[in-house]
C-alpha cells in the first residue's frame, strides 16, 4: 500500500485505461481522509470544454457495491464487452459534457480499503463531503471548485442521495456562519435512478408489481397472496417499518429489513432476475467487470482487490437498519432548498421498481408537490422515438424509462443506442433544463 498522508491525494494521472478519446484528462487513485481510511476515486473530464463543465459525482448503491459498476457497465467512458474482459468506448458517456467523478463508498467497499466503520447514510455523507474538500484542494482539481456540483446516484442511492445533499447542504450553511472551516460546495442537483428512499411507500409496491407490470406476472396468486398477508398482518412488514420510523432501535429497524425481505421482496421475484424482470435468473447482461477491473488495476493505481459488494459493509449498515429508515424527509429537504432534483426508474426492475418509486414521489410534501399532482404524464422522446414518460414541476422531475432495468443507462429501448436515453436525461438536467423531448 502506498504511503497514505491523512488530507491528501494519492493519484495516477492519465493511465490511458478506459477513457480512449484524444487529449481528455483523466485521473485515478485515493483520498486519504484519514490515516487508515482510503476511499478510491477515478475521474474523466469533459469531453468538451472541462474547465467550465459542471463536476457530477456517481455513486452506486448496495449498501456496499463499487461504483465501478457505473462506470464500467453503465455511463462510463468506456463499457464493457460481452466477453466480461475488454471494453468499447462509450459514445453515449456522461463525460461527453460533463466532469464525472466515481467514488468508492463507503471506505472498504470496491478499491476503497480502511477501516469499515461506516453504517449509516449520515456517517457516509461525513466521509463523502471530507474526501471532496480533500479532492477540491488539490491543485490538478481547484479549478473545479466555482463549478456546479452534481449527486447522480442509484438504488441504495435513494437513502445516500437524499442523505449526502442535506448534509452538503448543511455544511455550506456552517462554513457560512464560521462554525465549520471547509470549501462551499455547488451543489446544483441531485438524481437517483431506481432509488430505495421511503419503504413504508415502496414495499406495496413489490406485491403491485409481481402480478402487474409491463412484461409478464411473476409469481404465482398464490405467492403474492401470502406476501400480501405478510405486509397487512399484525405483526408484519408494514408495522414493522412504522416501528422502526416511529423512533424505533437499530434492531427494531435491521429485524423489519430481515423481515421485509425474506417474507416480501424475494419471493415475489420468483424464477426472474430480479435486476431486469424480463429475462430468467441470472441475466447475463450486463456482463461482469470484475476480470477487467482486475486486470487494470495496477495500471490506474489500485492498491486493493476489487470486489463488485463488500459483506463486511453491507452487515454494517444492516446492523442499523438503515435500510429502513425513511431517507423522504432529506429528499424534501433538497427539493425545497432549490436543488435540481430527478427521480428516475427503468420500468423492467423489480429491486426498486417504478411502482413504489411512483408511489413515494407521490408522498412527498414540497414546494412542488401540489404542481407535480396536477400534471398529466408526457412521453420522452428521444430522437422522435418514445423512450419513457416523465412529469415536471418547477425543479423536480420524475422519469419512467421503458425496457430498461436497474441500472437504467446500461439498456437500450426499440432503435435507440444503448444508454441514449439516459445520456438525454442527463445532459438536460446537468444543463439546469426540465425534461423534454426530441
Amino acid at each position: 500500500m502506498g504511503v497514505n498522508a491523512a488530507g491528501k491525494l494519492r493519484v495516477t494521472e492519465n493511465s490511458g485505461i478506459c477513457e480512449t478519446t484524444p487529449g481528455v484528462y483523466q485521473a485515478s487513485g485515493y483520498g486519504d481522509i484519514t490515516s487508515s481510511k482510503s476511499i478510491w476515486f477515478w475521474y474523466f473530464e469533459a469531453r468538451k470544454n472541462p474547465a467550465s463543465a459542471p463536476l457530477a459525482l456517481w455513486f452506486n448503491g448496495g449498501p456496499g457495491s463499487s461504483s465501478m459498476i457505473g462506470l464500467v457497465q453503465e455511463h462510463g467512458p468506456c463499457r464493457i464487452n460481452n466477453d466480461s474482459q475488454t471494453v468499447s468506448l462509450n459514445p453515449n458517456s456522461w463525460n461527453n459534457e460533463v466532469n464525472m467523478l466515481y467514488i468508492d463508498q463507503p471506505v472498504g467497499v470496491g478499491f476503497s480499503y480502511g477501516d469499515m466503520e461506516v453504517g449509516t447514510s449520515q456517517e457516509a455523507a461525513a466521509d463523502v463531503w471530507t474526501f471532496l474538500q480533500i479532492f477540491l484542494a488539490d491543485s490538478r482539481f481547484s479549478f473545479l471548485q466555482p463549478n456546479k456540483l452534481a449527486i447522480w446516484t442509484e438504488s441504495y442511492g435513494g437513502h445516500y442521495g437524499p442523505a449526502f445533499a442535506a448534509y452538503f447542504l448543511s455544511q455550506n450553511d456552517k462554513i457560512a456562519s464560521g462554525s465549520v472551516s471547509g470549501l462551499h460546495l455547488n451543489l446544483d442537483v441531485l438524481a437517483i435512478g431506481n432509488g430505495l428512499t421511503d419503504p413504508l411507500n415502496q414495499y406495496p409496491g413489490y406485491i403491485t408489481y409481481a402480478g402487474s407490470n409491463p412484461y409478464h406476472q411473476l409469481v404465482s396468486n398464490s405467492v403474492i397472496s401470502r406476501a400480501n398477508s405478510s405486509w397487512t398482518s399484525s405483526n408484519g412488514c408494514k408495522a414493522r417499518i412504522t416501528s422502526c420510523n416511529n423512533g424505533g432501535s437499530n434492531s427494531v429497524c435491521s429485524s423489519a429489513q430481515s423481515y421485509c425481505n425474506s417474507n416480501i421482496l424475494s419471493p415475489l421475484i420468483g424464477n426472474w432476475d430480479i435486476y431486469y424482470v424480463p429475462s430468467q435468473d441470472p441475466d447475463p447482461y450486463p456482463p461482469d467487470i470484475s476480470t477487467y477491473l482486475s486486470d487494470v488495476s495496477s495500471e490506474i493505481g489500485a492498491e486493493s482487490s476489487w470486489e463488485m459488494t463488500n459483506g463486511n459493509v453491507y452487515n454494517n449498515f444492516a446492523s442499523t437498519g438503515d435500510w429502513m429508515r425513511n431517507s423522504r424527509p432529506d429528499l424534501e429537504s433538497v427539493i425545497n432548498a432549490g436543488v435540481r432534483t430527478l427521480i428516475f426508474n427503468g420500468d423492467a426492475d423489480f429491486i426498486v421498481n417504478y411502482v413504489g418509486v411512483e408511489a413515494m414521489v407521490d408522498a412527498l410534501n414540497t414546494q412542488f408537490t401540489p404542481t407535480y399532482k396536477q400534471q398529466s404524464w408526457s412521453t420522452f422522446n428521444v430522437k422522435g422515438q418514445a423512450a419513457g414518460q416523465y412529469k415536471n414541476a418547477g425543479t423536480f422531475s420524475y422519469l419512467r424509462v421503458y425496457g430498461a432495468g436497474h441500472e437504467v443507462p446500461a439498456y437500450s429501448y426499440g432503435s435507440l443506442g444503448t444508454g441514449e436515453a439516459a445520456l438525454q436525461m442527463f445532459t438536460q438536467i446537468m444543463s439546469n433544463q426540465s425534461l423534454s423531448s426530441t
